[in-house]
């Protein structure tokens, strides 16, 4: 089936209203400007991968076409100056995988490209001085010497260095590195303050790359000393 076939309106499907109901009070998310955007660059919208294949839509009473067609609809309605633009993902028959995955990697999203790319040799080139947070081997060097981080404390480090710039309060930090957890496992709040002393004390004299906002949480800010090396298909910071 063609792709201007699938997207448009079909009539014996049931037909998909636009969501036009108040949307249920949610905590604010935070403004654009706090999250991890490269210098230089501004969000101008974003991409949202669907994983339906046609019989899993069918068996839903829609067709991908009304889908669509109602996300314009509500998007329209929400932001009427909004631009958008639709495409199909096409993959061969049978191809194996969860959907969302062979449309992100049909529609080339940089991180699923990037997974299915052999490895870049790790540069190994030492350092005499400053921090190295090795992402794609899960250490820290410190003045060139591996630093006994435990799992728990390079996940924290990790967690603020992908979101650099950005705030992140302490209830964030316990619901993204705990999540599963039950209410006896996860830390309070102000457990996350003992856990950042910690890594501070491991970090020295470079203890100040973590920074405290007060009343707020933690952020991480680039820093001359610091280097970070990413491995292949590592997670945006940016995540909806």
């Amino acid at each position: 089936m063609s792709t201007t076939a699938l997207l448009e309106r079909p009539t014996t499907t049931r037909h998909l209203r636009a969501v036009t109901a108040p949307a249920p009070q949610l905590a604010p998310e935070p403004a654009a400007s706090q999250r991890a955007v490269p210098t230089g660059t501004a969000p101008r919208g974003f991409a949202l991968y669907v994983g339906l294949d046609e019989a899993k839509a069918a068996a839903a009473g829609v067709s991908l076409g009304t889908i669509v067609d109602a996300i314009r609809r509500t998007i329209g309605e929400l932001a009427p100056e909004a631009e958008t633009y639709a495409t199909v993902a096409l993959a061969p028959v049978g191809a194996g995988g969860r959907d969302v995955d062979v449309v992100r990697l049909a529609l080339h999203e940089p991180s699923a490209v990037a997974r299915t790319k052999p490895e870049d040799p790790i540069d190994d080139e030492p350092v005499d001085g400053g921090v190295v947070v090795d992402i794609s081997r899960k250490r820290v060097l410190i003045d060139g010497e591996s630093a006994a981080f435990t799992f728990k404390e390079f996940e924290l480090l990790q967690y603020l260095v992908l979101r650099e710039g950005r705030t992140i309060e302490r209830t964030e930090l316990v619901n993204s590195l705990w999540q599963g957890a039950t209410e006896d496992e996860a830390p309070g709040e102000r457990t996350i303050d003992v856990h950042v002393r910690r890594l501070r004390a491991k970090l020295g004299r470079y203890e100040d790359i973590v920074r405290t906002v007060r009343g707020v949480g933690y952020r991480f800010d680039r820093h001359a000393d610091v280097i970070i090396r990413y491995g292949h298909g590592t997670p945006s910071p940016d995540r909806f």
